[in-house]
C-alpha cells in the first residue's frame, strides 16, 4: 500500500494507508477557507475539515448522506456541508445537557431565542446573571430555553468559549479584549437564523455518543464524523470529559464497524494511537488563518471503507 495525495482547488492532503506498520504521515488540510457557520465557539473546532469531508463523501459515492456528529459541540463542519447541499441531513448529538439545550432552543424555540438575542445586554452584570442560570443546569424543571441561551451567552463571552472559564477581559474589563469581543450581533444573528432556516434538516439529540453511533452507522448513506473529548486536556475543556474506559469503549465500537463510513479525530496521544493501531491513521495539521501561522497538530483515524475510497489502489 502507498500514499494517496489529492489536490482539489487549493486544498491538498495525503494519507498513508499502512495500518499494520502504524506509519504516520503529516498532512495539511488547506484553504478554500470558509468562515465557520456555527453560532458556537469551540476549543479545537473542526469546521476547517468540511472540504476534506466533502471530498471523502464524494469518493465514497454517497449522495446527500445523513451526516452524524455524536460529539457535536459547535457542529461547524456539518452545518457547512448542509448549507452547501453536500449532505441532506445533519444529526447533532451532545451528551452535555447544556449544549443540547442550546441546540434545542435554537431549533425548536427559534423565535424566542432570537428575541432574547436581540434584547440581551453585554455587561458584566448580565454575564453574572447568565452564569447563575448555567450553574443551575442540573436543577429539575429548568427551562431549556433559559439554559440554552445562558450556554450561548457564556460560550460567546468566555475565554476560548470554555463554559466554565472566565469572561473575556476579566471582571474589571481591563484587558485588551472586552466582553463583547466575540459577540458580533450582526454576524451571530445571521448564523442563528441560518440554523432556523434549515431546522427541518437538523436533528438534535441528547444521548451517549456510542449509542448514537450504534443507531446510525449501520444504516445506508450515512457518514459520521467522530470528534470525542480530547485525551490530554479534556477535563479542562469539557464538562463531560472521558476517562480511559470511555475512550476504550468508543474504540472497541468503532473497530467493530471498520467497514462503515466514519472519520475520527483526537489530540495526539500515544494512548489513543494504541487503541486504533489496526486502523489507517495519520497526523494532520490544521491552518486556522489565511497567513498559515496558526497551526494545530491532530490525530486522525479513518475506517477501512474511507481508506479504500481515498486510496483505491491500496
Amino acid at each position: 500500500m502507498g500514499n494517496c495525495r489529492r489536490t482539489v482547488g487549493r486544498r491538498r492532503y495525503s494519507i498513508s494507508v499502512q495500518p499494520s506498520q502504524a506509519e504516520v504521515t503529516l498532512i495539511d488540510v488547506l484553504a478554500r477557507r470558509r468562515s465557520n457557520p456555527s453560532p458556537l465557539r469551540y476549543p479545537g473546532g473542526k469546521a476547517s475539515l468540511s472540504g476534506f469531508f466533502e471530498d471523502t463523501i464524494g469518493a465514497l459515492g454517497l449522495v446527500k448522506p445523513t451526516y452524524v456528529e455524536p460529539y457535536a459541540g459547535g457542529a461547524g463542519a456539518g452545518l457547512d456541508l448542509l448549507y452547501r447541499g453536500v449532505v441532506g441531513r445533519v444529526v447533532i448529538n451532545d451528551f452535555d445537557y447544556s449544549v443540547y439545550s442550546l441546540w434545542d432552543a435554537m431549533l425548536n424555540r427559534h423565535e424566542e431565542f432570537l428575541e432574547r438575542f436581540d434584547s440581551v445586554p453585554l455587561t458584566v452584570d448580565e454575564w453574572k446573571r447568565q452564569r447563575e442560570v448555567y450553574r443551575r443546569r442540573d436543577e429539575p424543571g429548568l427551562d431549556r430555553l433559559d439554559l440554552g441561551f445562558a450556554t450561548f451567552y457564556l460560550n460567546r463571552t468566555n475565554r476560548s468559549g470554555v463554559l466554565r472559564g472566565g469572561m473575556i477581559g476579566g471582571l474589571k474589563q481591563e484587558g485588551t479584549y472586552k466582553l463583547d469581543a466575540r459577540f458580533n450581533k450582526e454576524t451571530l444573528r445571521e448564523r442563528v437564523e441560518a440554523v432556523g432556516k434549515h431546522r427541518s434538516k437538523i436533528l438534535v439529540t441528547h444521548q451517549d455518543g456510542v449509542r448514537r453511533l450504534r443507531d446510525w452507522l449501520p444504516k445506508e448513506n450515512v457518514f459520521a464524523y467522530v470528534d470525542p473529548p480530547y485525551y490530554e486536556k479534556g477535563s479542562a475543556l469539557y464538562l463531560n470529559s472521558f476517562n480511559d474506559a470511555q475512550h476504550r469503549s468508543l474504540a472497541q465500537w468503532l473497530n467493530t464497524l471498520a467497514d462503515a463510513n466514519w472519520v475520527l479525530t483526537y489530540d495526539t496521544a500515544d494512548f489513543i494511537k494504541a487503541l486504533y493501531r489496526n486502523r489507517t491513521s495519520l497526523e494532520f495539521s490544521l491552518h486556522y488563518s489565511a497567513n498559515r501561522r496558526e497551526v494545530a497538530s491532530e490525530f486522525m483515524v479513518v475506517s477501512n471503507t474511507v481508506a479504500k475510497a481515498l486510496d483505491p489502489d491500496s
